[in-house]
């Protein structure tokens, strides 16, 4: 992975990381993350997987489904951000629509994706902190603009 600082104007911060073939999306980003301490940031990316899994949010039982992709697919779009979990550590939530070679398309939640050939990420960082909260509702941590964790 390489990355580079694009912008540095009072706290905001804009990076493009450049993923290439073998690299594990998720992983590569969470790193990033952590290294430049991001605790809140939106993502965006273009590029193509080898193989991927996405997951789908069953709401009836409060779990993600994994679906596997086992085929070389366009990134057509992926947008997420890094927040700060309830532990305090960083959370990446994406999400990502996937082209197939017959012009279908697969999208959901990215838990991980092997790049082929590349993944061009664009992270734009606020000065500001998001923190996540737990909602009993779902079981999931969701952001909340006014919680400070």
């Amino acid at each position: 992975m390489q990355t580079r600082l694009l912008n540095d104007v009072e706290g905001l911060r804009t990076f493009v990381l450049v993923l290439e073939t073998g690299d594990e999306a998720v992983g590569c980003i969470a790193r990033f993350a952590e290294q430049e301490r991001l605790s809140a940031a939106q993502l965006t990316a273009i590029g193509a997987f080898r193989r991927a899994v996405i997951a789908y949010f069953d709401w009836e039982v409060k779990a993600y489904q994994r679906i596997a992709v086992e085929e070389q697919v366009e990134v057509a779009s992926l947008i997420g951000d890094v927040a700060l979990a309830p532990d305090g550590s960083r959370a990446l939530h994406i999400h990502l629509v996937l082209g197939r070679r017959d012009g279908g398309a697969l999208a959901g939640h990215l838990m991980e994706g092997v790049v082929r050939p590349t993944l061009e990420v664009v992270v734009t960082e606020t000065p500001a902190h998001l923190h996540k909260v737990l909602d009993p509702e779902s079981g999931l941590a969701l952001i909340r603009p006014a919680e400070k964790g």
